[in-house]
């Protein structure tokens, strides 16, 4: 019984360990905010609009096609690890979306894109813009 729940758990762990951030992102993709740069002061709330290079498309989360992710927004935070899946907290567009209208409070907030595979883990080399930091009047 005991050696059968060790490997039920093996089992489980084993998929996150053999495709942490194993899926290959095509040469040359970048992303970027449509909309916003560095510096921008804006009013709430804010539309944030998300775009890829032509080097990779977009497909929404659980879809494993060949060089396709879908956008997350890393708003006030750290880079997410890269061997990881994004953590729930920062916003999903996990449809296939490319935009989305977050109401920010007043202050400065830094934003960041990154592309997650079907499983919601950076791709290699990861696919992220730069961080931005933005005032919200």
């Amino acid at each position: 019984m005991r050696t059968t729940i060790l490997l039920l758990n093996l089992l489980f762990l084993l998929p996150l360990t053999l495709f942490a951030g194993e899926t290959p992102s095509p040469e040359g993709a970048k992303v970027y905010f449509l909309d916003l740069k560095d510096g921008d002061t804006v009013k709430a709330p804010v539309l944030i609009r998300c775009r890829v290079t032509e080097q990779m498309g977009i497909a929404p989360a659980l879809a494993d096609w060949p060089d396709t992710g879908h956008f997350h927004i890393i708003l006030d935070d750290k880079p997410p690890n890269p061997n990881k899946a994004i953590h729930k907290k920062h916003i999903h567009l996990n449809r296939g979306q490319t935009e989305k209208t977050v109401n920010l409070t007043k202050g400065e907030h830094t934003l960041q894109l990154v592309m997650g595979d079907y499983s919601h883990i950076p791709h290699d080399p990861p696919v992220m813009s730069e961080r931005i930091t933005i005032t919200v009047e």
